[in-house]
């Protein structure tokens, strides 16, 4: 018996049997407004969470004290010893080598480390990337692309955004901005977009664009039934559409076109497996996956359309924060 107990103690430590303890990851979502952290398995479920305000208003101090109060709290019940790593989500741009945010509009720091006192207090393996980014690994690994090996990420709601899997790893780019979706053109001479381009798939296809439609409809003398509310947004649009309206049709009609067209250039690019749609504008369901679908037919090449499927992302609000232990498991491998 003691010859046995000694063999089982000589595996786990020589043959690797003390990293098969670390059973868990930390994922920190971490936006302008809130911070949401959370202990999770290496099957994406989360065993402790905890949400806290952000509290940028009061300076980098504050954030990430803040930050560092949700991972003391979600480590609270286990052995440090059992966490392999911790992951971040950060608004960017962000130097990942470095470990730090340069700037984000919605957060007080600028060309500050945070990898480093996150690490430093906890003796963990700690990894940053763009939120983005970690929206794409937590559908890649736990959500709608999960059995994929090469899937592309888009996110349309106020803007459009997107992160890419390529033979199973995230693809940064050169400089970590790569997937920029929402800043490609699809039609000359269109709207000014935010980031000073005309006719970006932004400008004309996120739900902010179809919000500016809607109200330059309002501003003109057509009959429509958007005038029934008294603000508009692209949910009413939605709605309205629904309900046989005109105006809010032909709005989405273009919309999602547009929207479509993009698509279709991502699948004619990257040849994926799946593209997974999530935000806002997803939630809408049919109308948008069948305009999609439409004017992926007319455009993809034929074996590329028959090859890759789009489908609607899974986890919603999770996709922060499971997307950052996501990043922390496939980091620390």
């Amino acid at each position: 018996m003691i010859y046995y107990f000694y063999n089982y103690i000589y595996d786990l430590w020589f043959m690797g049997g003390t990293e098969m303890e670390k059973k868990y990851v930390v994922g920190v979502d971490l936006g302008g407004t809130k911070i949401y952290t959370a202990l999770v398995n290496l099957k994406g479920e989360i065993i402790e969470e905890i949400t806290v305000k952000t509290e940028a208003e009061k300076g980098e101090k504050v954030v990430l004290d803040n930050l560092l109060k949700t991972i003391d709290k979600v480590l609270e019940n286990v052995n440090k010893e059992e966490v392999r790593a911790i992951g971040i989500g950060s608004p960017g741009p962000l130097d990942l080598e470095k470990g730090l945010i340069v700037y984000t509009p919605n957060l007080p720091f600028k060309n500050f480390e945070l990898v480093k006192p996150i690490k430093e207090r906890y003796n963990i393996p700690t990894y940053l990337d763009n939120d983005a980014n970690v929206a794409t690994l937590s559908e890649f690994m736990f959500g709608a692309g999960k059995g994929s090996k090469n899937m592309v990420f888009v996110t349309v709601s106020t803007g459009v955004g997107g992160g890419a899997i390529l033979n199973g790893n995230i693809y940064r780019g050169s400089t970590a901005n790569a997937l920029e979706i929402g800043h490609t053109t699809v039609m000359k001479g269109g709207p000014r977009c935010g980031c000073g381009n005309t006719g970006c798939v932004e400008s004309v296809a996120s739900g902010t664009a179809i919000m500016k439609r809607a109200k330059e409809a309002l501003d003109s003398k057509v009959e429509t039934s958007l005038r029934n509310y008294d603000d508009v947004t692209a949910r009413e649009v939605f709605l309205e559409a629904e309900r046989g309206d005109r105006v809010s049709q032909d709005i989405l009609n273009d919309a999602l076109s547009y929207l479509g067209i993009g698509i279709a250039n991502i699948a004619n690019s990257f040849d994926p497996d799946k593209i997974v749609i999530g935000g806002g504008v997803s939630e809408a369901g049919k109308i948008v996956f069948d305009k999609i679908d439409e004017e992926m037919q007319r455009r993809c090449l034929t074996n590329i359309y028959d090859h890759c499927k789009v489908e609607k992302a899974l986890l919603g609000g999770k996709a922060g924060v499971l997307g950052a232990a996501a990043l922390a498991i496939l980091e620390s491998k």
